[in-house]
């Protein structure tokens, strides 16, 4: 009958059940008990529990105790990280970000946009008696963080106007920017000045600032930026601690091209 599709044929249903169970995890950072995944995949916990321990004898996930539940662990973040001329971009960035922290003794992040989204995939923390704590793998916005904006601003003008458009501008702060119009024209500043800044927009009382890593044909694959709580890294100092990570950015990209 016209219109009617074919159903899909699965050629590897464990295979396919696994990989639904990795997405799963993947929208839920806290974890899930074994219930919550066999109800959100509909499917029989005792096979949902036999394909578990699979993914967590390769180490893909680990079962926590009270309660029990289960997590994802960061190989496959580790697995999936960029390349440049086979050496892996945490491997080119790891002395730059230590410098970095060195000099400015904030807490130094390394991350790549994955979608309408930024992910990290390195941290260095500060080494000061506050500072901050951040998860390798912590998922982020476009619009409310300094390398989510870095992301946004460097993508070409169309596919950027289409994010724009495409993503919500949901508020976090009283800072958020949350105006597609002011959006664009951040992102236009962003890109005159080399680098971004996150004043206390997605986390009250928490400024960041990032910079652009690019490869040997001039586009993004990924920031480097430094947070710090605001006391400690008020608005005033952005312009100094902007140009560092910037220079921090300009060592990653020299070790890239080499």
């Amino acid at each position: 009958m016209a219109g009617v599709s074919e159903p899909k044929t699965v050629l590897a249903p464990a295979l396919e059940r696994g990989m639904r169970i990795l997405e799963c995890l993947s929208a839920k950072p806290q974890g899930a008990t074994l219930a919550e995944i066999s109800a959100a995949l509909e499917a029989p916990k005792n096979s949902m529990l036999r394909l578990l321990q699979t993914l967590v004898d390769c180490e893909y996930v680990i079962r926590e105790e009270s309660p029990p539940h289960y997590l994802l662990t960061e190989k496959l973040l580790r697995i999936s990280h960029p390349h440049v001329r086979e050496v892996s971009l945490v491997e080119c960035s790891l002395d730059a970000m230590r410098r970095l922290r060195d000099q400015v003794g904030r807490t130094v992040q390394l991350g790549i946009p994955t979608g309408d989204e930024g992910v990290i995939i390195e941290k260095l923390e500060s080494k000061a008696a506050i500072r901050i704590g951040v998860e390798i793998g912590l998922r982020f916005r476009l619009h409310n963080t300094a390398p989510g904006k870095l992301f946004l601003a460097f993508r070409p003008e169309t596919e950027r106007q289409a994010t724009i458009k495409r993503i919500k501008l949901d508020r976090f702060t009283s800072r958020t920017i949350t105006n597609r119009s002011d959006l664009k024209k951040k992102c236009e500043q962003i890109v005159s000045q080399g680098y971004s800044a996150d004043w206390g927009e997605a986390d009250e009382g928490i400024n960041c600032l990032a910079a652009p890593i690019c490869d040997q044909s001039g586009s993004l694959i990924a920031a480097i930026w430094v947070s710090d709580i605001a006391g400690q890294m008020p608005k005033e100092a952005f312009p100094e601690v902007g140009k560092e990570v910037v220079s921090a950015a300009q060592e990653i990209e020299r070790r890239i091209k080499r």
